[in-house]
């Protein structure tokens, strides 16, 4: 595999020499350069602008394509979870951006694939699922691309593709005399998902280490389904995809691809696409509008500018102008970068109840009604029947402001709980139908930023909190 260490300015001739070349000689080598002006498509152009860029096998052959005529790539997505989260949005804008320059994307779901499990970025072995929970989560995720990409017959219009379709009609002892001599164990060692679990001694099984030559073939059976000629990814797909371009190469004798983007972290080094609170989840049923909304205007100063250019389709020259200095200046910024990305997730109609909200909850102007749309909610009807009470460090978890009683009660301990903006002080404090009154809802909230609405109503979820509009 072929790693070129994180660049953060153009290339130059000496930063070109510091490339660490850890595989064959005929492995593609990555080609790259941080300056758009150099580039002829308008994909390539902004793709480098916006820093989507990492690595590509052959970056100057691929703008020259997309300058001339329409090409179809494609981005894999394992149904590990009925949804995504903000760690997969990145790759989305990607699908996103090439769709709108004019190409044609192709969403490829892992049903075949997630059966194995990609050993990449993982410490230890991913948890075995079964047939009916992975066609679950292959119907979940399935629902979040069609918010981003307009699918259809027509030449740039999006294609839903599952490698179920194929790779569980391959036979095995054919399938390894065909395509088993293509691939070097040698080589597949030096990719880091497997070097990384062998340093450490950490188990690799036997399934996973096949996963490389599964994606592989997969970039082989779309290029003669669909006419793909790009694999795009993060950047730690990278050895399985130069895995794929060189089976083209050697099979089909076909020219293919490879561009990836980076794995995005936050200013202090975090993961992105998990917060203390949990998964930033890209269906409403897993995380409310109102939160999704929260989750960016909370984000780092440091982050903002560069999440403007990853995760919204604000002009990058316009990016570039806004202004980031001390407040008011920067909170009008991540407001508007909440409102960016809420929009294409959850349509502009989920905005004017979440701003309604924010302004009930934080001083500005809005209605109880509006603020009462845009939280999420849950129900205590069935919980509270027959005169029962609900501890209120249980109401904690359940709406997932806590991961456990006991740090729902360290929470109530440290003042962080309130019910109706009054201070939880009791640890063992209840709710029970005496606590609504005359009211319809009660707003319970956790620090400063997270709040829901506990409801009797019985046409909200009992069980797990409700979003709003």
């Amino acid at each position: 595999m072929c790693l070129l260490l994180r660049r953060t300015a153009a290339f130059t001739t000496t930063t070109t020499t510091r490339i660490v070349r850890r595989c064959a000689t005929t492995a593609p080598q990555p080609t790259a350069t941080t300056d758009e002006a150099t580039y002829s498509s308008a994909f390539i152009k902004e793709f480098v602008a916006r820093g989507y860029l990492h690595q590509c096998t052959d970056l100057e052959y691929l703008d020259t394509q997309m300058a001339s005529d329409s090409i179809a790539a494609y981005l894999g997505f394992d149904a590990t979870a009925s949804s995504l989260h903000v760690g997969s949005l990145l790759q989305i804008m990607v699908l996103r951006l090439l769709q709108r320059t004019g190409h044609k994307p192709i969403v490829l779901v892992g049903g075949g694939t997630t059966r194995v499990g990609d050993p990449s970025g993982k410490d230890e072995s991913r948890k075995m699922l079964d047939d009916a929970t992975i066609q679950a989560n292959v119907d979940g995720i399935t629902s979040i691309f069609s918010k981003f990409l307009s699918f259809g017959d027509g030449p740039t219009d999006a294609v839903l593709v599952n490698n179920a379709d194929w790779l569980e009609e391959l036979k095995y002892v054919d399938f390894l005399r065909d395509f088993g001599p293509h691939f070097s164990v040698n080589r597949m060692l030096t990719f880091d998902s497997v070097k990384t679990r062998l340093s450490r001694e950490q188990p690799l099984s036997f399934l996973e280490f096949n996963y490389v030559v599964l994606q592989a073939y997969d970039f082989l059976e779309l290029g003669r389904r669909h006419g793909v000629t790009v694999q795009l990814g993060g950047s730690d797909q990278w050895g399985n995809i130069v895995s794929g371009v060189e089976l083209g190469r050697r099979i089909d004798g076909a020219k293919l691809v490879g561009l990836t983007a980076p794995l995005v972290a936050t200013a202090d080094g975090k993961k992105m696409g998990k917060t203390a609170d949990g998964a930033v989840w890209l269906t409403a049923d897993r995380l409310p509008p109102y939160d999704y909304w929260q989750f960016w205007r909370n984000v780092a100063d440091a982050d903002v500018r560069r999440f403007f250019k990853l995760f919204t389709e604000v002009p990058v020259d316009e990016i570039d102008s806004i202004d980031l200095g001390e407040a008011p200046a920067i909170n009008a910024a991540k407001r508007r970068l909440a409102d960016e990305t809420t929009a294409l997730l959850h349509g502009s109609d989920a905005l004017p109840p979440i701003h309604a909200a924010v302004d009930a909850l934080f001083g500005a102007a809005g209605t109880q009604q509006q603020m009462n749309a845009a939280l999420p909610k849950l129900s205590l009807l069935s919980s509270l029947a027959d005169g029962n009470a609900v501890p209120v460090a249980d109401l904690l978890v359940r709406l997932q402001f806590a991961k456990s009683k006991g740090e729902a009660k360290r929470l109530i301990t440290q003042g962080g709980a309130r019910l109706q903006d009054v201070k939880i002080t009791d640890v063992d404090a209840t709710i029970s139908t005496s606590n609504f009154a005359d009211l319809d809802a009660l707003k319970i909230s956790a620090g400063k930023k997270r709040h829901a609405l506990l409801t009797l109503d019985d046409d909200d979820d009992d069980e797990k909190p409700q979003g709003g509009l």
